[in-house]
């Protein structure tokens, strides 16, 4: 029985990746590194902040540093983004949909803490999430399913009464590995190059709450 629905935010919240790349590319090029629109399909979308630097740059960031390079590209994000909040189209009311069944509902992601906190505002979403969690509540990330075993523990319900909605390979990995159903996202990447997932949606303008109660 379906008891939560938990949402990545990047990519399936908000279609956020086009100002993360606008973000990565100004921090790029002050280091005049200007990496392309595939390599970020292939090695930023979905992937943590240390993961991304450390490939970039060719060696491993981490610790202070990593806080440091984190924190200047994430501000940056924000910069860019703040007044853009725009949610995927028909959420908001798929959301209103889950809520007014009574479903828990959570928020887990890789993005740091503050861009959770600037969307969720912006989308007064933090009143209708039972669970919240960012990158600075694990110790490790997708595709560890540490945040979605977190969420689950939060919302006290099992994985295998857990629905997410996840748009990355990483994502939808973490998902799986915790046990739980998928819904693929595909605001960034094909049905291909993703993991199997248990449904598939460009957005959320015809999805109806039945469809995904058909799941379990």
């Amino acid at each position: 029985m379906l008891k939560a629905i938990i949402f990545d935010m990047d990519g399936v919240i908000c279609h956020t990746n086009p100002f993360h790349s606008m973000a990565f590319k100004s921090f790029f090029a002050k280091r005049n590194m200007h990496p392309t629109e595939d390599e970020f399909v292939k090695h930023m979308y979905g992937k943590s902040n240390s993961y991304i630097m450390s490939h970039f740059f060719e060696r491993q960031i981490e610790g202070e540093e990593l806080l440091r390079l984190e924190n200047e590209k994430e501000s940056l994000f924000r910069e860019i983004y703040v007044d853009k909040v725009d949610p995927i189209a028909g959420y908001m009311q798929f959301l209103e949909s889950i809520k007014s069944n009574k479903l828990l509902t959570g928020v887990a992601t890789s993005a740091p803490l503050a861009n959770l906190e600037m969307i969720a505002s912006k989308l007064n979403l933090l009143d209708k999430m039972e669970s919240t969690l960012a990158s600075e509540h694990v110790s490790k990330h997708k595709p560890d399913p540490e945040v979605y075993l977190k969420s689950a523990d939060n919302l006290k319900v099992s994985p295998k009464n857990c629905l997410v909605f996840e748009d990355s390979f990483s994502g939808v990995s973490a998902a799986l590995n915790a046990g739980m159903k998928v819904v693929g996202v595909l605001s960034s990447h094909t049905k291909e190059e993703l993991p199997p997932c248990d449904l598939y949606i460009d957005d959320y303008k015809n999805l109806k709450l039945e469809t995904v109660l058909r799941l379990f």
